[in-house]
């Protein structure tokens, strides 16, 4: 949600974050973060966590963005790290290779964003 009011321009912070990039660099980037945001919303409600979709401004539709397979494995590792902390028995069940991508995101051949440190 915030990176929804930062590309409406609602924020004074946060508004350089790299990884707003994606969004920033799509045709309709409230489209583009609305329809993520849908995703967001459905896993939530299907984990039975709250989540007040009504607060998504502009639900799509949006064309799809590309991210690369270099991205997907970086994110993978950020996960698996996060998990073993966090919840070491969801960590040990998380599936080994790639993972699906959210809706919104078609895998492409590539390395990791500019925008992530190693």
């Amino acid at each position: 949600m915030l990176a929804q009011k930062v590309l409406q321009g609602l924020t004074k912070g946060y508004t350089n974050h790299p990884q707003l990039e994606r969004f920033r660099a799509h045709q309709d980037p409230l489209a583009a973060i609305g329809v993520y945001l849908q995703g967001i919303h459905a896993e939530a409600v299907s984990r039975g966590y709250n989540f007040d979709g009504s607060k998504i401004v502009h639900p799509g539709p949006a064309e799809i963005i590309d991210v690369t397979d270099g991205q997907m494995v970086f994110e993978r590792g950020h996960l698996l790290t996060k998990l073993t902390v966090r919840d070491p028995e969801r960590a040990d069940d998380l599936p080994e290779g790639a993972l699906d991508p959210h809706p919104l995101f078609r895998v492409v051949v590539g390395g990791v964003a500019s925008w992530e440190r190693p």
